[in-house]
C-alpha cells in the first residue's frame, strides 16, 4: 500500500527513528554511570514502559469490532514477544557492555537480512536478484566496519562474545518480525504489539525474580532517571510516533526514513560516549544501509515496523 509521503509524517517518522536510535546511548551511559547488570537495566526499562502498554492494552481490547484472539493465537503473540523483547533485548544489553554503541546499531540492523535469510530456509520463498545483491551488500558493509572496529579496539578481551551477543539479537529478533507478519493482520498491530511487550515484560520480571534478590535491589535516583529515559525516550514515544506514521505515509517510506538509525547512532555515540569515527565504519555504514533499503523497497506490505 502507497501513501504520499506529506511533511508531517516525514518529520514524525525522522524523529521517532532518532529517539529509538537513543536506546544504546542511554545504556552504555547507564552501564559506565551506575555499573548495574544487563537484566537490572532492561527490567527497569520494562518496568517504567508497562503501564503505557497497560493502558493501551484495555482501550485497544475494549474498541468496537475488536476480533477475538484465539488461544492458539495467544500462544504465538507470547512466543514472539519472548523472542523479540525479552530474549533479544537481554542479548542485546549484554553485548553492549563490551562493544561500542555504533557497531551494536550496525549489526541490529542486520535484522531484515535475516528475516529474509529465514522466510527463505524455513517457508521456502525464493530470493530474488535484488535481494541477493542486498544481503552482500549488507554482510560486506557488516565485515569492513567490523573489520576496522576490531582493528581499533585491539585491547578489548570481550569484544568478540559482545559482537555475538548482538548477532545473537538481531537473529532473535528476526523470528519476531517473521511472526509478526504472520499474525498482525489478525490480531491487529497495535494490539499485537501492546500484547507482545507486555508477555515480554512477564518474561523479563520472572527472570530477574529469579536470579535476583527483590530486597536487595536499591533504586537510585541515577538508576531511575536512566530507566524512565529508555522506557519512555527510546521506547514508548517513538513506538507511538513510528505507528502513527505508518498509518499516514505507509510502511515502505517509514522503513527508508528509519535507515537514519545507524548514522544517528554513531553521530550521538560520537559526541556523547566519545566513540571514534573511521573510514571503515563510514564505508560499512553506507553498505548495509543501502542494502537494508533495497529490501525494504521490495516490500509491498504494509504493517508495522518495530523497532529496537
Amino acid at each position: 500500500m502507497n501513501k504520499k509521503l506529506n511533511l508531517a509524517g516525514f518529520g514524525i517518522a525522522l524523529f521517532g527513528a532518532i529517539l529509538f536510535s537513543t536506546k544504546a546511548i542511554f545504556v552504555k551511559l547507564a552501564f559506565h554511570a551506575t555499573h548495574t547488570d544487563a537484566i537490572t537495566l532492561l527490567g527497569l526499562r520494562m518496568l517504567f514502559s508497562f503501564p503505557f502498554y497497560v493502558v493501551i492494552a484495555v482501550v485497544s481490547s475494549r474498541k468496537e469490532g475488536a476480533v477475538s484472539i484465539t488461544p492458539k493465537q495467544w500462544f504465538y503473540i507470547g512466543l514472539m514477544g519472548l523472542f523479540g523483547y525479552y530474549i533479544s533485548s537481554l542479548f542485546d544489553f549484554i553485548g553492549l557492555q563490551y562493544i561500542t554503541a555504533g557497531l551494536e546499531r550496525l549489526i541490529l540492523f542486520l535484522y531484515p537480512t535475516f528475516s529474509v535469510l529465514i522466510n527463505t530456509l524455513i517457508f521456502k520463498i525464493k530470493l530474488n536478484r535484488t535481494q541477493i545483491i542486498a544481503l552482500l551488500l549488507t554482510y560486506l558493509g557488516i565485515g569492513l566496519a567490523y573489520y576496522g572496529e576490531f582493528k581499533l579496539d585491539t585491547s578489548n578481551p570481550n569484544f568478540l562474545f559482545g559482537s555475538l551477543m548482538i548477532f545473537l539479537c538481531s537473529i532473535t529478533y528476526s523470528f519476531y518480525l517473521v511472526g509478526t507478519g504472520r499474525l498482525v493482520n489478525k490480531v491487529g498491530s497495535t494490539r499485537y504489539t501492546t500484547y507482545a511487550m507486555l508477555f515480554a515484560t512477564l518474561g523479563i520480571f520472572t527472570h530477574y525474580a529469579i536470579s535476583k534478590p527483590l530486597t536487595g535491589f536499591i533504586f537510585t535516583p541515577m538508576l531511575i532517571g536512566y530507566g524512565s529515559a529508555l522506557a519512555i525516550i527510546a521506547t514508548v514515544i517513538p513506538s507511538f510516533m513510528i505507528s502513527y506514521a505508518m498509518k499516514n505515509i505507509g510502511s515502505n517510506n517509514v522503513s527508508i526514513i528509519t535507515s537514519i538509525g545507524p548514522v544517528s547512532t554513531i553521530v550521538q555515540a560520537h559526541y556523547i560516549l566519545g566513540e571514534k569515527i573511521f573510514t571503515e565504519q563510514i564505508a560499512g555504514t553506507f553498505l548495509v544501509v543501502i542494502g537494508v533499503l533495497l529490501i525494504g523497497w521490495k516490500s509491498n506490505s504494509d504493517e508495522t515496523i518495530p523497532n529496537k
